[in-house]
């Protein structure tokens, strides 16, 4: 048995080890009166009551009968053209973002570039765009340049080259310098570390990102269709306005069978890339 006395100097010394101080237990429950009555007034706000969620569930439960058994209609061939403009939409949009967010990578790189001023202007222009969501892009550039997939391939760029080029420079930033002081032991400069010492490490990275947000960007290409930027939505906005769900049931399933079928191919891509085989 420890005697008293050292029990409380080993309190006196270390008081977290003996359990919660008064003050501490007192901020946490205010904490948590603080998070319920948030949690509490935010859906007083919204109007949330169990019988709207009931209500809004039995529509639902409607609308999923009437969307069985699906069916593409007459204009089967328009919806074709619509998921085929969709895939192109989201393909064109993030292989030109990838493209620029290497560089942009590079330049953002602690690691890479050492001028601080340099470094700062372009993370703060990538957090800029970010800030920015992509359906927002699609209405100023629908605004610009007019209806149809243009105006939906410039968001998807838009908005993307900024997050591709953030997570590019992280990656870039944790990749290993033992590779790059090898290669400016053995005489190369400093582009010749960056090709041959980073961005091997990197390109697998880079590139399994480029095309999750391709596999992403087909299924945003829905929402833009939705503002007038081309694909798919526009076919999903006109059979919901006159209220044939059979066919919207259509849509959605081409839709989740375009998305598996790009997963898979993207994900035979990345392991080729690694080198694995199975």
């Amino acid at each position: 048995m420890m005697p008293h006395a050292n029990v409380a100097l080993w309190r006196e010394r270390m008081p977290s080890a003996f359990g919660d101080s008064l003050a501490r237990r007192l901020l946490r429950g205010l904490g948590w009166a603080v998070f319920i009555t948030w949690f509490i007034g935010s859906l007083w706000w919204f109007g949330f009551t169990p019988q709207r969620l009931w209500n809004g569930l039995s529509g639902l439960f409607t609308i999923v009968r009437l969307m069985v058994p699906p069916s593409p209609g007459e204009q089967w061939v328009e919806i074709l053209k619509g998921m085929a403009e969709s895939v192109a939409m989201a393909f064109l949009g993030t292989f030109m973002s990838a493209m620029v967010a290497i560089p942009l990578g590079f330049l953002g790189a602690r690691n890479v570039v050492s001028n601080v001023l340099l470094r700062f202007s372009v993370r703060r222009v990538l957090d800029g765009f970010r800030g920015v969501d992509q359906l927002i892009w699609a209405l100023a550039y629908v605004r610009a340049v007019g209806l149809g997939p243009l105006a939906g391939v410039l968001a998807i760029f838009t908005a993307d080259v900024a997050v591709l080029g953030k997570l590019y420079a992280e990656a870039i930033e944790n990749a290993e310098k033992k590779q790059a002081e090898g290669v400016i032991a053995a005489g190369g400069g400093r582009l010749s570390a960056i090709r041959f010492g980073i961005l091997p490490q990197v390109a697998p990275v880079m590139l399994a990102q480029a095309l999750y947000f391709f596999e992403s960007n087909t299924r945003s290409a829905t929402i833009l269709g939705v503002v007038g930027a081309g694909g798919i939505g526009l076919q999903i906005v006109e059979r919901i306005r006159v209220r044939h769900w059979d066919e919207v049931a259509f849509i959605i399933l081409l839709m989740i069978a375009t998305v598996a079928a790009i997963d898979f191919i993207s994900g035979r891509i990345r392991r080729r890339l690694i080198g694995l085989r199975h």
